[in-house]
């Protein structure tokens, strides 16, 4: 992630590549571009965060990997979801609205 535009918590990097291969999968660049486009240019997430990243997803069994082709004729690792990874999903989702919430009462409570 890029430090100087967003600083995030640890695992939100983990939650947030969970969301945005749900709905289909995902090769790597792919996944880091959809971030951007829709974070509208907040979030940028350099390739020494988000392979690693996807490899330890991978590796948890939260995603399952595979080779295709890209649009673009491209032979590339495609990431997508697993029954696993979805139920870890709705979880991290359930636990960052929660902490959102938290947070956003915090900073609007006149004190």
């Amino acid at each position: 992630m890029t430090t100087s535009k967003s600083d995030l918590l640890q695992g939100t990097l983990d939650m947030l590549i969970l969301r945005v291969v749900a709905p289909a999968p995902l090769h790597g660049y792919a996944v880091a571009q959809r971030l951007q486009q829709i974070s509208r240019d907040i979030l940028q997430v350099q390739q020494g965060s988000l392979y690693p990243a996807l490899h330890r997803l991978e590796t948890r069994g939260w995603l399952e990997a595979g080779w295709d082709t890209t649009a673009t004729g491209r032979e590339a690792k495609f990431y997508r979801l697993t029954r696993v990874g979805r139920k870890q999903l709705d979880s991290e989702r359930a636990n960052w609205e929660r902490l959102s919430q938290a947070i956003s009462l915090v900073l609007h409570t006149a004190g």
